[in-house]
């Protein structure tokens, strides 16, 4: 849930500059903020409260524009407002989309879980990079099942969110080792097994996640070690199908380089992009609430469970 006392700008800004992340936490914290303003917001007439949720959506939809699940998660909670139905019914309904997007979200972790952990073998060691939530789902399922695993933990630069996963690896005591994100490949011969999450994962399998994450794929590809995705269905970006590419989002330079030493280098602009593309011949499958797919199979996840027309495609790909 979201703190009561934030205000819808609070929970986009927050959103914004990182203090919310995790592709699966944004989309929640989205619907709830939605679902907070809702409650809340005066309108006379179905237009007016259409409209008003509209805005509000459009402010939470500029924050991150990579992490598809955001605009998945809004869309989802979304559709129904073009009835024109009382304001109060048009605020319950609102409100009943807001609590089952919730709740599918926390339970798509847990079934992920559950299949990525039938992936893992007892005695396995396992790299993950970044701090996702699925991606740990299936290693702490494993780890509870009894299977005795290994854990490579990248650091994950710029932001540091391999601290988090260290953290919840060490709660659950799992022996972890904690690495620098270039050391990966000096490390993955001794891994059996790679397992991280995505932010987006487009119509032909490609794997948009944390900067970085390519590398690894890459690395494991040449040892010969397989590389799963877990990720849930409403990550997969829709508009990828009609030729749309998933925006990597660049980040301000003073999270690499501090504003004070770059003002001394005139000459050297700071690149911080936060994201980067697996191909998917680097992945050997995706695990979703659904169940697990090759890559190859990306596009029935849009089709079947994501349920965009071809229609919406073409309307939303005009407006962008």
């Amino acid at each position: 849930m979201i703190d009561a006392d934030m205000t819808l700008d609070e929970t986009a800004e927050g959103i914004r500059t990182m203090e919310i992340r995790g592709a699966g936490r944004i989309a929640r914290t989205a619907v709830e903020a939605l679902d907070e303003h809702a409650a809340t917001l005066p309108a006379a007439t179905p237009r007016e409260f259409r409209d008003g949720m509209q805005r509000a959506a459009d402010l939470l939809l500029a924050t991150r524009p990579t992490a598809v699940s955001l605009p998945n998660a809004v869309r989802a909670v979304m559709r129904g407002l073009e009835a024109d139905h009382p304001v109060d019914d048009l605020r319950a309904a609102f409100h009943g989309r807001a609590r089952a997007f919730v709740a599918s979200s926390a339970g798509a972790v847990e079934r992920i879980g559950e299949f990525g952990a039938r992936q893992i073998r007892d005695g396995d060691v396992v790299m993950t990079h970044c701090n996702s939530e699925a991606a740990l789902a299936c290693i702490v399922a494993a780890h509870r099942a009894g299977k005795r695993i290994e854990v490579f933990a990248t650091e994950v630069r710029p932001r540091g969110q391999g601290l988090l996963t260290i953290r919840r690896l060490n709660d659950e005591a799992i022996p972890t080792h904690y690495i620098v994100d270039s050391a990966a490949r000096s490390f993955v011969n001794e891994v059996d097994l790679v397992i991280v999450g995505a932010d987006a994962v487009t119509v032909n399998g490609a794997v948009v996640n944390k900067i970085g994450t390519a590398p690894i794929a890459l690395a494991a590809h040449e040892a010969r070690t397989n590389v799963i995705v877990a990720a849930e269905t409403y990550k997969f970006a829709p508009l990828t199908t009609v030729g749309a590419r998933v925006p990597i989002e660049e980040r301000p330079p003073a999270e690499v380089l501090p504003d004070e030493v770059a003002a001394t280098l005139p000459h050297v602009r700071v690149r911080n992009p936060a994201f980067d593309v697996t191909p998917p011949e680097y992945v050997d499958l995706i695990i979703t609430e659904a169940g697990a797919i090759p890559p190859t199979m990306a596009w029935m996840i849009i089709r079947d469970h994501l349920g965009w027309s071809i229609d919406e495609f073409r309307r939303v790909f005009e407006r962008s």
